[in-house]
């Protein structure tokens, strides 16, 4: 079970709910699922209670219990716990999990960099209101990027821009240039955390997004380091340090990213002096980067709509982390022979690093092969 199928199955759910009489409010369009956060319980949870809680007049427990009799007998959920003012956790049936990890790494592999590339957003045209301010051209620029990677469209208000997947450097940022953007390939959308799809809306007014503003420096820093410096920090939060961003270092955190990206390209290049090419024929024990992994997708919807390309940024440092936590697993070790392990572990490796390549793509950053 996907998260986008636990979306639509606790949304059956309030239907059922609904439709029976013991709860008395619209039917929601969508229902959003996330990962449980530290010190929660189980694989994933839900708020919908706490939402239906006012327009039902119920406590959001009573609504939370109402529609867990109605999921507790549901395929591949394991449980279904209360916590808290009335959040929803579900715990998946082991055998679904290793399901959806497999269905993960085949859909990354069958993908590439496009994988969490969606048309949840088709039929959305955003607008944006005229900026020059270099940091707000940046990121103006790259949540264009954002939305259409999820099927939107869109521009600057008053200005005919050409699209910004064609953008093949950073002038538009230095001179302030604003641009538009047309309508992206078709993708898959596996994994995504909602299923709902926008059908034709326009932004009645040009968006503005806010900004603290900064200096683009790309002849200084280089073209990466000056748009992670701009673009990892929350738009209204200080920029980072330029110069600390330099440094090849563990502490660097655009560092991390570039180079677990290398090392997952290696990797792939080492076993292939060694005979054997990723294949997931086997589940590898390493739910925290396959969960990160499966998560990819929900996380590039979010920071569309929310237009905050430091989410992207914040998920590549801790898939990153989870992979150089995980990559001395992958070869094998002395006279050990090549085995289905060895091959799996490398599709996961594979897996990250295409993951790694893609979520800098869209932030306009370069995934160097060798660091």
């Amino acid at each position: 079970m996907t998260p986008a199928d636990l979306s639509l199955t606790v949304l059956h759910a309030v239907r059922r709910a609904v439709d029976e009489g013991v709860l008395r409010v619209d039917v929601p369009a969508r229902v959003a699922v996330e990962r449980s956060r530290a010190g929660g319980t189980g694989d994933y949870a839900t708020s919908v209670a706490l939402r239906l809680a006012r327009p039902s007049g119920l406590d959001a427990r009573d609504v939370a219990e109402i529609l867990k009799e109605r999921l507790s007998d549901s395929p591949a959920i394991r449980s279904v716990d209360i916590t808290g003012p009335g959040f929803l956790n579900f715990t998946l049936d082991g055998s679904s999990q290793e399901l959806v990890h497999d269905r993960v790494i085949r859909e990354i592999a069958r993908t590439g960099i496009s994988y969490g590339h969606s048309q949840l957003l088709s039929g959305t045209h955003v607008r944006f209101a005229p900026v020059t301010e270099p940091r707000a051209v940046l990121l103006t620029e790259t949540v264009i990027r954002l939305l259409q990677a999820q099927g939107a469209t869109g521009d600057i208000d008053g200005i005919d821009g050409i699209d910004g997947a064609d953008r093949t450097d950073d002038s538009s940022v230095i001179s302030g240039t604003d641009r538009s953007v047309g309508e992206p390939s078709a993708t898959a959308d596996v994994g995504t955390h909602t299923t709902d799809v926008d059908t034709h809306t326009t932004t009645p007014h040009p968006e503005r997004l806010p900004v603290a503003p900064s200096v683009y420096l790309p002849d200084l820093l280089g073209v990466d380091v000056a748009r992670w410096a701009l673009l990892r920090p929350a738009a209204h939060d200080r920029v980072l340090d330029g110069a600390a961003l330099l440094v090849q270092h563990e502490r660097n955190p655009l560092f991390r990213v570039r180079y677990a990206h290398a090392r997952a390209r290696r990797l792939v290049d080492n076993a292939a002096q060694l005979g054997f090419a990723p294949a997931y024929e086997s589940a590898v024990d390493e739910p925290r980067l396959l969960g990160l992994l499966g998560d990819h997708p929900a996380v590039l919807l979010s920071a569309a709509r929310h237009r905050a390309p430091d989410r992207v940024a914040r998920h590549l440092e801790a898939v990153a982390d989870a992979f150089l936590a995980f990559q001395h697993t992958v070869l094998p070790l002395g006279d050990e022979k090549p085995s289905a392990a060895h091959r799996s572990r490398l599709a996961l490796a594979e897996a990250a690093g295409t993951v790694l390549a893609g979520g800098l793509s869209l932030l306009g950053i370069s995934a160097p092969d060798q660091i």
